[in-house]
């Protein structure tokens, strides 16, 4: 039977690259893993990789910086909204200080009868601190951040919608949802796979706001990415999508670190199917402590490499 393993990564649409790579650097400490380029199209957009020491799959936070090319995405309803990261149990008042003292505004607020830190990207998107106990990933401790506070990796998605019903049907019935539902307001709360961490999917009932866009823009979430664990399961998973009906889904793509296959769930949100396969991972093109350092291009593009490099903008981190 198949199965969803939990999350393997999230990846958004922002602004400038360096502000970028100055706010989940330089202000959140998470490890610079990997800088490369959007594989699809043929604009030459950045795309950036953050992940926790180890860049465990379920970890990692990618973006495409579109501010250089002029494109700019709205936010609203039917569409995911909110990136929620795991900190340590006990950590909430050090980050409180921090994003503070880097002129962030952070605001706390309870959802599920537990404190959070809400907070935004320089580019507005939303971000939640959820903290965690018993989170055995290994957060990265860059730029003075202390073991002990430092990001464990993705808590999960935060989606709005105007008709959560269609969505949890979706997470149910398609995407395996663990057992058991959780509501707090206007607010649903489902987990999917099997892992212990990082694969919450909170679903939000928003009626008030606009359609949001779907297309790449600054600003704005792109897609989501499920841990489909291994390429068999990976294709079964997609047979069995394409058999309840949800044909808007694309063919096997080669991220050269994973594979993917790319789904539109019921209210809009963009989810990915990913698997990290035996020729990838994030250390098939670099060793293990250099992830990051260097531009990274796959090898259809490798021939354009000064081209592409002459076209974005330097970035320093």
């Amino acid at each position: 039977m198949a199965y969803i393993e939990g999350s393997h990564h999230i990846t958004l649409s922002v602004g400038r690259a360096q502000e970028d790579v100055d706010f989940h650097v330089k202000v959140l400490g998470m490890r610079f893993i990997k800088r490369t380029v959007l594989f699809d199209g043929s604009l030459p957009i950045y795309h950036l990789y953050y992940a926790n020491a180890n860049g465990d799959p379920s970890s990692v936070v990618t973006t495409f910086p579109w501010a250089q090319a002029g494109l700019s995405g709205k936010r609203g309803t039917n569409q995911s909204r909110e990136v929620l990261l795991s900190v340590p149990e006990g950590s909430l008042d050090h980050w409180h200080r921090r994003l503070t003292e880097h002129d962030v505004e952070v605001r706390d607020v309870e959802v599920f009868g537990r404190r959070r830190l809400a907070f935004e990207h320089p580019c507005g998107i939303e971000y939640m601190f959820v903290a965690n106990e018993g989170d055995d990933r290994v957060g990265h401790a860059g730029h003075g951040v202390p073991p002990e506070y430092a990001i464990h990796g993705l808590h999960g998605l935060g989606v709005h919608v105007t008709t959560p019903d269609r969505t949890v049907e979706f997470a149910n019935d398609t995407f395996y949802a663990q057992d058991g539902l959780v509501e707090d307001g206007d607010r649903i709360a489902v987990q999917l796979g099997k892992q212990a961490h990082g694969n919450h999917l909170e679903i939000t009932v928003n009626r008030t706001d606009d359609q949001g866009t779907w297309h790449y823009g600054a600003g704005t979430h792109h897609h989501f990415a499920w841990n489909a664990d291994t390429l068999a399961n990976q294709d079964e998973l997609k047979f069995e999508v394409e058999g309840r009906g949800y044909t808007d889904i694309s063919e096997l793509k080669d991220r050269k670190y994973f594979k993917s296959v790319y789904v539109r769930s019921p209210a809009g949100a963009l989810f990915e199917l990913a698997v990290t396969h035996a020729d990838g991972g994030w250390d098939c093109d670099e060793s293990p402590h250099e992830l990051g350092q260097r531009f990274q291009l796959p090898e259809q593009f490798e021939h354009r490499r000064d081209e592409l490099l002459a076209a974005l903008e330097p970035i320093d981190g």
